[in-house]
């Protein structure tokens, strides 16, 4: 039996995000290694027949005594478990687990999934991980990337595998994040909400002035709530924002698609994105999404048939759009929801992009397609 080792960063990211990848895995044959820093989904893999290992990562910062450690955990795991192949998502299991599958000289395969502020910052830790990137994943046998800007990024920096192939990100299911009806509140208030980590580079600056903006001109007609948990420092000030009556704050959720259905619309004024699966689900929903016009997020978004696309980094530009959208009619809601779901039907199906990852790790490890 051969056997497939996955590196990744976060459970609940690999589980919500790539389980259908894992499933097809273990479909084909493939005994399953899942390796990961916490234990949020060891009950659902085992249940699906994966065994999990536990590795430590430090997912902030560049710390050289942990990330040796890390470096020599995945040697140790990767010498003892001998795979086939190995699947590495994000920065620091692409490239600690990059070095160690290229030191073992066992066949790998990675992911972008978006660049992170390390590229929008520069500097000297740029040229840093510029380094690591290019010597990592030169043996890497195919480099996945969510969107065609962070791939010319890579190969302007001169990072290259052996192989590179675009994806629209990670897909979305379709089943799960099913079709729901407008929602056509009866008290005539227009419901934003943003779904992600609390951070700076989310946009969260952005967003909480754009909802001070509106609430001022629109009173009790508009409502914004955010989902998510703090990765910066911004809990006082949400805190300031909740009292003053123009934001609320709803605690993480591992489920999400009720809160989605409950919005009459999804916000991201994010920095930068691999290809955003908020976006996704919410229009898999049939939501409209007012969204930065980034890569990550123009890929998914219409605009103007889908939902808007306003100035990254611009508080403007932002009220701009939420005041347009505040002017739609509630049958052009209803309608930019509609087609929202059929532009990712045709495009973002998860089932088809993990057949593209199928392909190319029949083609590494020489299995048969199993139909």
């Amino acid at each position: 039996m051969k056997k497939a080792l996955i590196l990744a960063n976060s459970a609940v990211g690999l589980y919500e995000f790539r389980n259908e990848l894992v499933k097809k895995l273990l479909a084909e044959g493939l005994e399953v290694v899942i390796s990961l820093p916490d234990d949020l989904k060891d009950k659902e893999f085992k249940e699906e027949g994966c065994r999990v290992v536990h590795t430590d990562i430090d997912r902030r910062g560049v710390n050289p005594k942990r990330d040796l450690s890390l470096v020599k955990a995945y040697k140790s795991l990767i010498g003892n478990e001998k795979p086939d192949i190995v699947l590495t998502y994000t920065i620091k299991p692409n490239i600690y687990g990059g070095y160690a599958c290229k030191k073992l000289k066992v066949p790998f395969v990675s992911t972008v999934t978006g660049l992170g502020s390390t590229f929008e910052r520069g500097g000297l830790l740029l040229k840093v991980i510029v380094f690591m990137y290019r010597f990592a994943l030169k043996n890497c046998e195919c480099l996945f990337f969510q969107n065609a800007e962070n791939r010319g990024i890579f190969e302007k920096n001169g990072i290259k595998a052996k192989r590179h192939v675009t994806v629209n990100g990670s897909g979305v299911n379709l089943e799960k994040h099913s079709f729901e009806e407008y929602p056509g509140h009866k008290d005539d208030v227009t419901r934003f909400l943003y779904v992600g980590r609390i951070m700076k580079e989310k946009g969260m600056d952005e967003y909480l002035s754009a909802a001070k903006l509106l609430h001022d001109k629109y009173g009790d007609k508009v409502s914004f709530a955010g989902i998510g948990y703090f990765d910066d420092d911004y809990e006082d000030r949400i805190k300031d924002a909740e009292k003053q009556g123009f934001f609320k704050m709803i605690p993480f959720a591992m489920n999400i698609h009720p809160y989605i259905k409950e919005a009459d619309a999804i916000v991201n004024p994010s920095y930068h994105e691999g290809m955003s699966n908020v976006l996704m689900e919410a229009s898999s929903t049939g939501r409209p999404c007012l969204a930065s016009n980034i890569s990550g997020c123009k890929e998914i978004i219409e605009d103007k048939k889908t939902g808007l696309l306003f100035e990254s980094r611009s508080t403007e530009s932002l009220v701009d759009a939420l005041n347009a959208f505040m002017q739609l009619s509630m049958d052009e809601r209803r309608e930019m929801g509609k087609k929202a779901r059929e532009y990712v039907e045709e495009n973002f199906d998860r089932h088809k992009i993990t057949e593209k990852y199928m392909q190319e790790i029949r083609r590494i490890i020489g299995l048969t397609d199993v139909v």
